[in-house]
């Protein structure tokens, strides 16, 4: 039986505090080529890199999880012809079979859009961000907070709120990132490296912030609510990038603050709806998308 080379990322040890290369090892393993019924074997195209990786359960010696963009190379599968492109949750592994049933198909038309897209804005993240914003309840004029507001959730609720007509400040880590936010259209970038955040968020609104979009989490969190928010405001927990730990509800009371905790897969059924409608607006020069990636990296 002729069996093909591929390559993987294990977990060799768990994360612990910033990931080094202690954390993966590339390993290679073979493949049987020859495919049973219904089978198809399919090719990484791109994979994901994104922060919930960090924290997700997992034992070592698995496959780093993520999502994947795959190519079918070869196929036993009819619905699945040679050439298809696929979306999937393989991990970092360079081939891998499967019978079809773990993978999607992308489900809108992406025109002249990048296909890569649909790991990013058109994908988990930019799904985040549309439903997201959806659930803070939005209405012109407000003041909308976004912390991590240059990553690839971050910068892209921040343009939906401003096409919505909201005053949109974004919180970043570095001057290059505040510039960046303030190309794609936001009122107010702080770099909280830089500047006291809670005295400069003052300035601009004094009357306070209307709807934080949280991805930072820890003193972040507490810090803005404390200092910042409106009574009767929007907090949305979209993540917690700082520090990833439960906090005490109680240190955070403030009069009718609702806090709203997010997953976008609960609107997985109306992804392909947003995703049409964001890159209507992608390919009308409305919404910007900077990605990032790393082609020298070969696995």
């Amino acid at each position: 039986m002729i069996k093909m080379k591929a390559k993987k990322w294990i977990l060799s040890k768990n994360f612990c505090g910033q990931p080094t290369e202690e954390n993966l090892s590339l390993v290679e393993f073979e493949i049987p080529e020859q495919l049973k019924e219904n089978e198809v074997l399919l090719q990484a195209v791109y994979l994901s890199v994104d922060p919930y990786m960090k924290v997700w359960k997992k034992k070592e010696g698995q496959t780093m999880i993520g999502e994947q963009l795959s190519e079918v190379i070869e196929s036993r599968n009819p619905i699945f012809p040679k050439g298809t492109m696929v979306l999937s949750h393989a991990g970092w592994i360079t081939n891998y079979k499967s019978k079809g049933d773990d993978l999607n198909f992308i489900r809108f038309d992406l025109g002249k859009t990048p296909i890569s897209y649909t790991l990013g804005v058109l994908g988990m993240t930019g799904a985040t961000a549309y439903f997201g914003l959806k659930k803070c309840s939005p209405k012109q004029g407000e003041v909308f907070l976004v912390s991590c507001a240059a990553g690839a959730v971050g910068s892209i609720v921040g343009q939906l709120a401003k096409l919505k007509g909201l005053k949109v400040i974004g919180l970043v880590g570095s001057d290059e990132k505040v510039k960046f936010c303030k190309e794609i259209g936001f009122d107010q970038v702080f770099n909280y490296n830089s500047c006291n955040i809670n005295e400069e968020i003052k300035l601009v609104v004094p009357d306070g912030v209307d709807v934080y979009f949280d991805n930072a989490g820890g003193t972040f969190y507490s810090s803005i609510i404390e200092n910042n928010m409106k009574n009767n405001g929007r907090v949305l927990v979209c993540g917690s990038i700082q520090t990833y730990c439960c906090e005490d509800p109680s240190k955070y009371e403030k009069d009718n603050l609702s806090v709203i905790d997010f997953r976008s897969s609960d609107y997985s059924n109306d992804w392909p709806k947003a995703y049409n409608e964001m890159n209507k607006l992608i390919q009308g020069g409305k919404l910007t998308v900077k990605e990032k990636y790393d082609s020298d990296i070969k696995i």
